[in-house]
């Protein structure tokens, strides 16, 4: 069950929480460079396990540090070709694969609920109208509650229904 809500996604009580970026992201911009500042682990563990299998486009990769939480990294972008590129972008068949790989992971992992923003919308460059459709094809069916965070307010808690 899909829920559109408004808040700050880091304050999600979603045991997921899933975002778009590149395969060799620098994590320093949007939700990616919240995301750094909360949980610096996770972009240390993202650029060790790149130089030690890079990931492609289209992929995901998943941490799960010493919190309680699993952050679902979703290679919606295409890679950074320079140090004067702020981010790749986006296009719908990356976001396909990454969001069919997320529907794998969420149900094989038996995860209770999924937290993510207005996805490849910011530094992606996506039109919310393509993507939405797209997470609502993969996702939309599963039997845990989604949470889309469409708008971004810092330090408040987002009114999440909860499952029944």
């Amino acid at each position: 069950m899909i829920h559109e809500v408004k808040g700050d996604i880091l304050l999600s009580h979603a045991q997921v929480i899933a975002h778009g970026v590149a395969p060799n992201d620098r994590f320093d911009q949007g939700l990616a460079l919240s995301l750094r500042e909360q949980w610096p682990a996770m972009v240390k563990d993202f650029r060790h396990f790149c130089r030690a299998m890079p990931l492609k486009s289209g992929d995901t990769w998943v941490w799960s540090g010493a919190i309680n939480k699993r952050i679902v990294n979703l290679l919606t972008h295409e890679a950074l070709h320079s140090q004067h590129n702020k981010s790749g972008r986006a296009n719908a068949e990356y976001i396909n694969h990454a969001l069919s790989e997320l529907r794998y992971l969420l149900e094989n992992e038996r995860f209770t609920s999924l937290a993510l923003p207005r996805l490849a919308t910011g530094a992606g460059g996506m039109d919310w109208h393509v993507v939405r459709p797209l997470i609502e094809h993969h996702l939309g069916e599963l039997a845990l509650p989604i949470y889309i965070y469409t708008q971004y307010k810092k330090g408040v808690q987002a009114a999440e229904p909860r499952p029944r």
